[in-house]
């Protein structure tokens, strides 16, 4: 494992407690960062941060709500003075079905977490960034997001548009030693499975040509490069982590 130096920073990461989010913490944290779970399960993001043992600690967040994410990232650094990195991981799935009969209360509840949920943190954790003249924002998106899957049509309008914010982030703060970019991951065996029907899971295996499910280790080996000062050039850009799968 290549280890980047995160010594002396903080890297706060929403979805914190599971899946690619948990990864990417370990990760850090194993590179000397002082890590942040905020996830919307507090208790599973305290129990996460306790196995992690020191510069680890947890938060319960509803990204959807924009207060709380401001409120939040200010008591980040009211304790430890500064956040240096910011990993969107949190997010849904929703169920699958044909956008003309898709839930209506589900497809706005998908948006508000995929989409609004990662423009509230990032606009909260940026501003912050950019007082102190440095930052690396790394965005969960989808491969979905480029190619848009049938019957999960809300799923990848979200990453579709996490695509466009990360660009027009990437663009407003590259003045600054800021990168804002974010990752298409293929689809993960993560509890998001969980949301999602046998047939549709099969529909994406069936649409890697490595014909296997991304391992979210594997994720966090990106996401590390790009939260990391290494990474000082590209911003707003997309990388590709589908196995093969993206066309552009």
């Amino acid at each position: 494992m290549n280890r980047y130096d995160f010594e002396g920073q903080v890297a706060a990461i929403t979805g914190g407690a599971q899946g690619i989010g948990l990864a990417v913490a370990r990760r850090l944290h194993a590179s000397g960062a002082h890590v942040v779970l905020w996830d919307l399960d507090g208790d599973l993001a305290a129990s996460a941060a306790a196995e992690l043992g020191d510069r680890a600690d947890a938060a319960q967040l509803d990204v959807t709500d924009a207060d709380a994410c401001v409120a939040l990232a200010r008591d980040v650094v009211a304790r430890h003075g500064r956040i240096d990195a910011l990993v969107t991981s949190a997010g849904v799935a929703g169920s699958n079905a044909p956008v003309t009969e898709y839930d209506v209360a589900e497809w706005h509840s998908i948006v508000a977490i995929n989409l609004h949920g990662i423009f509230h943190t990032c606009r909260a954790v940026l501003p912050i960034m950019a007082k102190a003249g440095y930052g690396r924002v790394v965005n969960i998106a989808s491969i979905a997001g480029k190619e848009g899957n049938p019957n999960a049509g809300a799923y990848s309008a979200s990453k579709a548009g996490v695509i466009g914010l990360t660009k027009t982030l990437g663009k407003e703060h590259a003045g600054a030693d800021i990168a804002v970019n974010c990752v298409t991951p293929a689809a993960a065996r993560t509890r998001i499975f969980d949301q999602m029907s046998q047939s549709h899971i099969d529909f994406m295996l069936s649409k890697i040509p490595r014909g296997r499910f991304l391992e979210v280790d594997e994720a966090a080996n990106m996401i590390a490069w790009l939260a990391s000062r290494e990474n000082s050039f590209t911003t707003g850009a997309v990388f590709d982590l589908s196995g093969g799968r993206a066309t552009y």
